[in-house]
């Protein structure tokens, strides 16, 4: 959902990353407060003082989600919910996760702690900026104490509608859990508020253009449409991941692919590899031991005339846990891996041998198979 991040760094055992998208947001906030919001609040500075200051309401921000996203892993953790990492894009945060919370108490629990990190967040503050008030604090700082008391009070209120994936539609889909005894039917209305919420959204935004604020306007009708997608997207990953469960990879993938030499040049790879058994990714072996892997769209990027001096060594991508798997892992585990990195292809593993490739394909053959023999849509 974020698509392609950075890491930045690591906190209480959480990789911090870093969404591209999030840099055109920072841009965003940071040009809107230092030319409108500042200005507006806090008459007679000068310019480049308005600029530091949204600079720092920017940063602000950035821990503020961060501060947000935290408190939904550190409790998924004390609940046993594994989060991989905390990733920061163009609307806000996810903490990611890998599996569905084991109980309605637990997503209750895990859903609510973002919001209520948000509003105490919000109250400090507030609290800093009367504080600040007193003792005679410059005006610059009290004007970036009274944004994040602001934009946190919104942040903690706007998470809490109750459309999913949205904080809000956790809780409903937990309180409806509770009452149904199933997540998946659980799961299906709070995806559709989040579907209808998002169009409201969107049609807000439309009006927002039509009536001449076409920067809020098309603000609104992006987040719509984003939200719209994330909740179709999320009850369908789920229903997969039901329908997945049990399945090993050892079962789906394709056993002895076929495999290229690391010695090999790149014009002999695309010559008796690519354009012979139509294949776009193969494993890479330097004698015996797999490591790593090389597929059409890298050397689609490598200029022809250094086809002849590069050797597919020089290009692979070595073996990590974006492109490989364990034979002995469920489907659904590597569902997520291809869902989180985009990679539709990945080498499955048998301790440090290659055991074999699954693909999308695979995987999405069987859950046809089990939609139509088993339903549950």
């Amino acid at each position: 959902m974020p698509g392609k991040s950075i890491t930045l760094f690591e906190i209480f055992g959480f990789k911090v990353r870093l969404g591209f998208s999030w840099i055109f947001l920072a841009l965003l906030v940071t040009w809107s407060l230092a030319t409108g919001y500042f200005p507006a609040y806090y008459l007679g500075l000068d310019t480049q003082t308005y600029w530091w200051m949204g600079v720092a309401g920017a940063l602000g921000l950035f821990g503020s989600i961060l501060f947000h996203e935290l408190a939904h892993s550190l409790m998924a953790r004390r609940h046993g919910i594994p989060i991989k990492g905390i990733t920061l894009f163009i609307f806000g945060g996810v903490a990611q996760m890998d599996e569905e919370p084991p109980s309605p108490k637990a997503e209750f629990l895990m859903a609510i702690a973002g919001p209520i990190s948000s509003f105490a967040l919000s109250a400090a503050c507030y609290l800093a900026l009367k504080t600040g008030y007193q003792s005679n604090l410059p005006l610059p700082a009290l004007g970036v104490f009274g944004y994040l008391a602001f934009v946190n009070g919104l942040l903690g209120g706007f998470n809490l509608i109750p459309a999913f994936p949205l904080d809000g539609g956790r809780v409903l889909r937990a309180l409806l859990w509770h009452w149904m005894k199933d997540l998946r039917r659980a799961t299906r209305p709070a995806c559709l508020a989040g579907v209808i919420f998002g169009f409201v959204l969107m049609l807000a935004g439309i009006f927002h253009i039509l009536t001449g604020d076409f920067m809020a306007g098309s603000w609104w009708f992006i987040l719509g449409l984003f939200l719209r997608e994330a909740a179709r997207t999320s009850y369908y990953e789920l229903v997969a991941r039901i329908k997945l469960a049990g399945a090993t990879i050892r079962s789906l993938m394709t056993p002895h692919p076929d495999t290229v030499s690391s010695n090999l040049s790149i014009d002999q790879l695309v010559e008796e590899h690519f354009y012979r058994s139509h294949h776009d990714m193969y494993p890479v072996m330097d004698n015996s031991h797999l490591i790593g892997c090389v597929n059409s769209k890298q050397i689609a990027n490598i200029p022809r005339h250094e086809w002849t001096r590069l050797t597919v060594r020089d290009v692979a991508v070595p073996c990590s846990a974006e492109n490989t798997v364990d034979i002995n892992v469920q489907a659904p585990a590597a569902l997520s891996i291809m869902n989180q990195t985009g990679n539709s292809r990945l080498l499955v593993t048998d301790g440090n041998h290659l055991a074999g490739i699954v693909t999308l394909k695979d995987l999405m053959k069987l859950l046809t198979l089990k939609l139509d023999l088993e339903g549950g849509t």
